[in-house]
């Protein structure tokens, strides 16, 4: 059975590009006969607010999608630092202390998700008195799998089979600073114990799927099928965001539009005036 799933976090109201990702899931689940899952992804500290979850609930319920909820990540806390101890005592992470600023400094070089940690915590005496991030010892990570699996592969409905290489991004934090887990080591754990089988998401995450492939190989999960979907584009052919505030769909709501209707036109790709579809 397709397992897809939606998986928003509640620090911003939902605008149509999230729309449209959740009507992608939910109706690639209704077309094959599976299941489509929301899971609210809570774990952001003060900028988590559980009064958007219920706006979700609302937004959702307005586009005439149906869903089944599964627990949101705060209450998987354990799960995330059970897999960290793991791979701590693997010897695949290590603290590091650096801010984004020192980073920044360095003049690293740029990867997906922009300057690449360049190591430098890797082996050294760290400063007890400031707040550590665990990362993972990427080039360690893979010569670990690479013994066991040879090269890493993961299918995109889309792009067709990919090879798995990690290593544009760096050694990624797992553990951040002010949180139990990141994004990559949080969402890799909870689609696998969501039972997700296709990991429907927008293009905008496409390279993430490579740490997320070396994360399930580690950790011994079941490997999903993805698909990334184009994503909305803004007038100035920018990804629709909270932080650009872009139109939330609660307050198309509130000024009585038609969610049904709505989510027939994100369907036919009618978009309204300004957004775009961006190209595969």
């Amino acid at each position: 059975m397709v397992v897809t799933r939606f998986a928003p976090s509640p620090n911003g109201s939902l605008h149509l590009g999230h729309a449209y990702s959740a009507i992608c899931a939910h109706d690639i689940a209704r077309s094959r006969g599976g299941r489509f899952l929301l899971r609210i992804e809570d774990i952001d500290g003060e900028r988590s607010l559980p009064e958007k979850a219920a706006e979700f609930r609302e937004d959702l319920a307005w586009l005439g999608l149906e869903w089944e909820e599964v627990p949101a990540q705060s209450t998987r806390l354990s799960s995330y630092e059970e897999a960290a101890r793991g791979l701590l005592r693997e010897g695949l992470l290590y603290p590091c202390s650096c801010t984004r600023k020192e980073i920044a400094a360095l003049e690293p070089r740029l990867g997906p998700e922009g300057a690449v940690y360049p190591g430098t915590c890797k082996g050294s005496r760290l400063d007890p008195s400031r707040p550590a991030a665990l990362r993972l010892d990427v080039d360690r990570a893979l010569a670990q799998v690479g013994a066991a699996a040879g090269d890493l592969f993961w299918e995109d409905e889309i792009c067709g089979t990919q090879v798995a290489d990690p290593r544009p991004f760096g050694d990624v934090v797992l553990v951040r600073k002010d949180a139990p887990a990141s994004y990559h080591l949080a969402a890799t754990l909870d689609d696998a114990a969501d039972g997700v089988t296709l990991v429907t998401r927008g293009q905008d995450l496409y390279a993430m799927t490579h740490i997320h492939r070396l994360l399930q190989e580690l950790l011994g999960l079941p490997v999903p099928t993805w698909h990334h979907h184009p994503i909305l584009l803004d007038e100035k052919g920018e990804k629709l965001a909270k932080r650009r505030k872009s139109p939330s769909l609660a307050d198309r709501r509130a000024a009585g539009e038609d969610g049904r209707a709505l989510a027939e036109r994100l369907r036919r790709g009618e978009f309204p005036a300004g957004i775009t579809l961006a190209s595969a």
